[in-house]
């Protein structure tokens, strides 16, 4: 009977060893879990918002305009940002309408911000040149901008990302549960 129990016991310690290596290599190598701090997301996400991060996609190069990604701002902070210029493009907004590569584009994630009543722009004309001093967004850089283009520190001011800051692309917002999503 003793002999059994402490069979048993060792197989458990087996299975919840083995289950501590199977969540480190998957929070290392392919998903991330990221708390949101400040407002720049706003509404998309908020403050507090808790998200999965896929790290795989990411890591590969699948890069996509408009995805909503986590990157390394510096040594200390990571930052929520979307992507909107990828390696290539000419990016210009003017009386608050995106331009890329020349085309209109739309960003129906601004639309509950863009309805409101406001004194000026949502976001400020400018052209990548005046931003950046270049005219195209360079080969393995991004130029990323938060939602809330009022109160975004983002690519118009410290320029553009390179894809190896790059932690992943937020694919759940779990937290708060009323607020679950995947799409943002």
């Amino acid at each position: 009977m003793k002999k059994g129990i402490k069979e048993e016991g060792i197989e458990w310690i087996k299975a919840i060893g083995m289950g501590l290596v199977v969540v480190v290599f998957l929070r290392t190598f392919f998903i991330s879990n990221y708390v949101v701090v400040g407002e720049s997301m706003k509404p998309t996400l908020e403050e507090g918002n808790k998200l999965i991060i896929n790290k795989i996609g990411y890591q590969i190069g699948d890069f996509n305009r408009f995805d909503v990604i986590v990157f390394h701002a510096n040594e200390k902070e990571d930052y929520v940002k979307r992507i909107i210029g990828l390696p290539g493009d000419r990016i210009e907004n003017k009386d608050d309408q995106l331009y890329i590569n020349g085309k209109k584009v739309d960003e129906p994630y601004l639309n509950k911000q863009l309805g409101q009543t406001l004194t000026r722009n949502f976001t400020e004309d400018f052209t990548l040149k005046e931003k950046t001093g270049v005219e195209v967004v360079p080969e393995g850089k991004l130029f990323v901008m938060g939602d809330n283009r009022l109160k975004s520190d983002d690519s118009r001011r410290f320029g553009f990302i390179s894809v190896d800051q790059v932690v992943g692309k937020v694919n759940l917002r779990y937290w708060p549960l009323d607020h679950m999503d995947v799409s943002f």
